[in-house]
């Protein structure tokens, strides 16, 4: 990589598949990533993008433990929280509505990129999604996420298997920041997550950011087309176990 601009993929495969969902529940969401990187390892031609949200529940990444977790057991809202332990990068992550739960599944090898050079450039895709909502002050990015100021807005952790990234980040549009005083989001800051909200100081358009957040994605990977889906069949096979386990070859 030259100076602080992010590589530019050498290849790119021929279509972004990307799937712009609602709720989704995040054991389903696993699922459906499982199922879509095993697609991908087998047709390096293909890359999918979801866009999505959770429920309350915390993930904790690599960089994550449980001296990041600040709430006691006399807090009757975080006792509903499930942690749930993963293996990707980053740390601590409240999903929560209001946030955006964004994963690419990204052949690295066709794009001729290497990780870290992937999450930079997904952070600077990121960047510009602010720069599209009109937030540029005080912005930085580096391998943990987006930052505004001293506060993370988008958080980025990603995993790697088979030469294909999956996992991916954690976008704030506008959830209640007041949560997010009860973890560390990551070990290099004890500030909470802020959110696109606060820091345009307005309202936002959930429509209107998962549109620039595609839009970026195709012109920072240089896809030549997108496919735009409301719905995946593993996401209903998720709501039958032992459908969804035969789906994806998992005893």
């Amino acid at each position: 990589m030259r100076g602080n601009q992010p590589k530019t993929p050498t290849g790119h495969p021929t279509a972004l598949q990307a799937y712009l969902l609602g709720p989704v529940d995040f054991e389903a969401a696993l699922l459906l990533q499982r199922r879509l990187h095993y697609d991908i390892a087998g047709d390096r031609g293909q890359a999918a993008l979801v866009v999505c949200e959770h429920s309350s529940l915390i993930t904790v990444g690599r960089q994550g433990s449980r001296r990041h977790l600040l709430f006691d057991g006399d807090n009757k809202q975080a006792r509903q929280w499930r942690v749930r332990w993963v293996n990707r990068a980053g740390g601590c992550w409240l999903h929560s509505p209001g946030q955006l739960s964004i994963y690419p599944i990204l052949p690295l090898d066709t794009l001729g990129m290497t990780p870290p050079e992937y999450v930079a450039l997904l952070g600077e895709t990121l960047r510009r999604v602010l720069g599209d909502c009109s937030v540029t002050a005080r912005v930085h990015v580096d391998d943990a996420g987006v930052w505004v100021g001293d506060r993370l807005l988008a958080a980025i952790g990603v995993a790697v298997k088979d030469d294909v990234a999956y996992y991916g980040a954690c976008f704030n549009l506008n959830p209640p920041l007041d949560i997010y005083r009860l973890l560390r989001c990551h070990p290099r800051t004890a500030e909470p997550m802020t959110s696109l909200e606060r820091e345009r100081r307005g309202p936002v358009r959930p429509s209107m950011v998962r549109e620039r957040i595609v839009e970026q994605f195709r012109e920072s990977f240089g896809f030549a087309r997108v496919s735009l889906y409301s719905d995946h069949p593993a996401l209903h096979a998720a709501q039958a176990p032992g459908r969804a386990k035969r789906a994806l070859g998992v005893k």
